[in-house]
């Protein structure tokens, strides 16, 4: 399957050849390195361009506007982080993405394809609760825990004003109402383009209840 065939419609418009050619790697790289690492469920892996990269790229449609930092915890394959910095590459060349992933070899296929696209990443290989605050305007975690702990992990790293943007499947209500038992945090819930009982948790003034 190509980009150019299951890319949500609208969400990457004007985006070059080369950015194009640069998704294509990663999805080649990725089935790769897969049967070796674990980097995804195998059984994704025939629909990755939608199941993980146009996923991917909706979240990044739903960035802030004047970003510098963007942290990803958890990346794993890359997803959402190293779609990110490849679509940054060429749309926002100044943001600067971290890409946390504590599993060495996560993190060496992350500086692997960085390296073969030629697209400039930090790639952070320890634990998000180890890293000193990173004072992010966006963070982004997909897959990674549910949102009651990805408040715990994000709040230390997101800046005052930042935003979260956190993928969540047909459970994400449930998350929600347990994660304002000890949060408080503004909330758009954005309908995935990419799983119809899916959404996009977009959060803002993120506190301690």
């Amino acid at each position: 399957m190509t980009a150019a065939e299951d890319l949500p419609s609208g969400r990457l418009s004007g985006v070059s050849r080369e950015t194009l050619a640069r998704l294509q790697r990663l999805s080649d790289e990725l089935a790769r390195w897969n049967p070796a690492i674990n980097l995804v469920a195998r059984g994704t892996l025939a629909d990755r361009w939608r199941r993980h990269i146009a996923d991917s790229a909706q979240v990044w449609a739903l960035r802030p506007q004047g970003a510098r930092l963007w942290a990803d915890f958890g990346s794993g394959g890359g997803f959402p982080g190293l779609v990110v910095a490849i679509l940054a590459a060429e749309q926002e060349p100044g943001l600067d993405v971290v890409l946390v992933e504590s599993d060495r070899r996560k993190a060496a296929f992350l500086r692997h394809v960085l390296r073969d696209t030629g697209v400039t990443a930090q790639v952070l290989s320890d634990r998000i609760e180890a890293l000193a605050p990173l004072n992010a305007d966006t963070v982004s975690a997909r897959a990674l825990a549910p949102l009651d702990r990805l408040c715990g992990l994000t709040l230390p790293h997101l800046s005052p004003d930042g935003v979260a943007l956190f993928p969540k499947g047909a459970r994400h209500a449930d998350e929600v109402a347990t994660a304002r038992r000890s949060w408080r945090f503004q909330l758009d819930t954005v309908p995935s383009l990419t799983d119809p009982g899916g959404v996009v948790l977009r959060m803002k003034g993120l506190t301690r209840a």
